[in-house]
């Protein structure tokens, strides 16, 4: 119940007064030096999303001063169906699949929120079936792909109420931000509200993909 009463608060935030925040352009620009995807959360309003993606690429923007940044929005529903964490899992790896083709030098930053950070668990390898809001995996990024994945950056990670997180080859590239209490990444979390808290760890996750860039 709570985590339900969690999810369905989100679809509130685009009527909360973050709304008003300015949101970066979401695009997949040819050829940037790195292009930011991010899979937004649930019900998540926003053009990467407003609680993480866009700030977290605002953020990005700011500390990467001497590279160019394209971004993109993981195209998936983010609702509540079986299907949607695998359509969004299907849409990165296809997306970051098309642009190391067309770029080969470019490199990439994924950023996933809730029911996008399962999107992106499952694009590197890690299943988030069983999660709330989670699938098994549908696709994952190649092999000759992984080298390029510079960060991953991931908030309120739904496998982590299961006792599961980030491990083998992307571990330590990967951030996963759980806040104290929350009840889609905390076993037994209490608190709905921290899970609506992310944009606090943007200048944080910020600092360590410019850490590994």
């Amino acid at each position: 119940m709570r985590i339900r009463l969690c999810l369905a608060a989100l679809s509130l935030v685009g009527g909360a007064g973050l709304a008003t925040l300015p949101a970066p352009t979401a695009s997949a620009a040819a050829c940037s030096d790195i292009d930011v995807v991010a899979a937004r959360g649930t019900f998540e309003p926003g053009t990467l999303g407003l609680i993480v993606g866009d700030p977290v690429f605002s953020a990005l923007q700011r500390k990467l001063t001497g590279k160019s940044l394209s971004s993109y929005a993981v195209n998936y529903p983010a609702d509540l169906s079986l299907t949607s964490a695998a359509q969004g899992n299907a849409d990165l790896v296809n997306h970051v699949k098309a642009q190391a083709t067309a770029c080969p030098n470019q490199r990439y930053i994924l950023v996933g929120y809730s029911q996008g950070a399962n999107v992106v668990d499952n694009s590197i390898g890690i299943s988030s079936a069983g999660a709330v809001v989670g699938s098994p995996i549908v696709a994952t990024l190649p092999a000759a792909v992984e080298p390029k994945v510079a960060a991953v950056l991931l908030f309120g990670n739904p496998i982590r109420a299961l006792g599961k997180s980030v491990t083998g080859t992307y571990r330590s590239r990967t951030i996963d931000f759980c806040a104290t209490g929350d009840p889609v990444c905390e076993s037994g979390g209490d608190d709905v509200l921290a899970h609506l808290g992310y944009t606090a760890d943007a200048a944080e996750a910020a600092t360590f993909a410019a850490g590994k860039v």
